[in-house]
């Protein structure tokens, strides 16, 4: 088969498969715990957080705001090379919470502990777009010249009323703000999406993909709404289960893949379906495994002959002109 734009011969232009051309060998991501919140939990901007969010449903068993980032990241090692093969070097991935809401001293303090490891290659950041600051993107920018630096930025949705729903506490205009003034920085930016937001139609979602592909990014992350077990969704699902209108496996495979087939061919994909373990999921599992889930995607974008960007447009866009 020959390969496409990336350079592989998968259909999607995977960010497994850049990172190990970037370095040589196979780079595994190490979740860390560092003790964040969030400006819509801790009353700044609101309370409850997230409608949608139980971060320990996602967290590795190693994860705890109550050890060192050091010590995670012993343990995160130790956690992978029983699961996989041990990789060579790894990326340390700031993920509970908003990662950049703190001052900058102390964040200079937690992403320094988890450089000074030798096997750490760099960092991702999860955070919010409006937990970010010129000062903390001079810093950022400074470590970027040496390890490598992903800002990896909550979007969630294009929609305003999707974002009030979802008690996101901020705008779609604050995502675009902060993404580009990341890019301006030289550092890359990831996105984190959901699809099956309540209020939101499949229509509404692929369209989406048009707005999405202008940004500057680098990477994205691509998952289904999943009910959490102690999220305000739960609640409101055992009291009205058909507001929600969740993708059962074949309906998500059809439609990531037609997504893809529009999506900008720069885009590292990150992920592309949410992995929960099951004591936390309240709304049904598809039971299997993401690398499972993976697979079946790219079967369905072989039959039908998509890959990554078949059918993209370009970006041109009208915003900051």
């Amino acid at each position: 088969m020959n390969d496409y734009a990336w350079g592989t011969g998968r259909r999607i232009n995977a960010a497994s498969n850049h990172l190990r051309r970037l370095y040589g060998t196979r780079i595994q991501k190490l979740t860390i715990d560092a003790g964040f919140t969030c400006p819509n939990r801790d009353g700044t901007k609101g309370t409850g957080g997230c409608a949608y969010c139980n971060n320990d449903a996602f967290n590795p068993s190693y994860c705890s705001p109550e050890k060192s980032v050091t010590q995670q990241i012993g343990e995160g090692i130790e956690f992978h090379g029983k699961r996989y093969r041990r990789a060579k070097k790894y990326v340390a991935y700031f993920q509970a919470y908003s990662n950049t809401y703190n001052d900058l001293p102390e964040l200079k303090k937690l992403y320094g502990e988890a450089l000074k490891n030798k096997e750490v290659v760099g960092l991702i950041i999860g955070t919010r777009p409006d937990c970010i600051a010129r000062e903390k993107l001079e810093y950022l920018a400074g470590l970027a010249e040496k390890y490598y630096i992903v800002v990896e930025y909550g979007i969630e949705s294009v929609y305003d009323r999707t974002l009030e729903r979802i008690n996101r506490g901020h705008t779609y205009r604050d995502s675009v703000e902060a993404v580009k003034l990341t890019a301006q920085y030289g550092i890359h930016s990831g996105a984190h999406l959901i699809f099956g937001l309540p209020g939101e139609s499949r229509e509404e979602m692929l369209t989406s993909v048009s707005e999405v592909s202008r940004l500057p990014l680098y990477s994205i992350k691509l998952h289904q709404l999943q009910i959490l077990k102690g999220s305000r969704f739960a609640s409101e699902y055992v009291e009205n289960a058909s507001a929600f209108q969740l993708f059962d496996l074949e309906e998500y495979v059809d439609f990531i893949t037609e997504y893809l087939s529009r999506l900008n061919p720069e885009f590292l994909i990150d992920r592309l379906a949410a992995e929960t373990q099951p004591r936390y999921c309240l709304s049904y599992n598809w039971d299997l495994r993401y690398d499972r889930v993976l697979k079946l995607i790219e079967k369905r974008m072989e039959e039908k002959d998509y890959w990554q960007g078949k059918f993209f447009t370009g970006t041109e866009t009208n915003y900051g002109k």
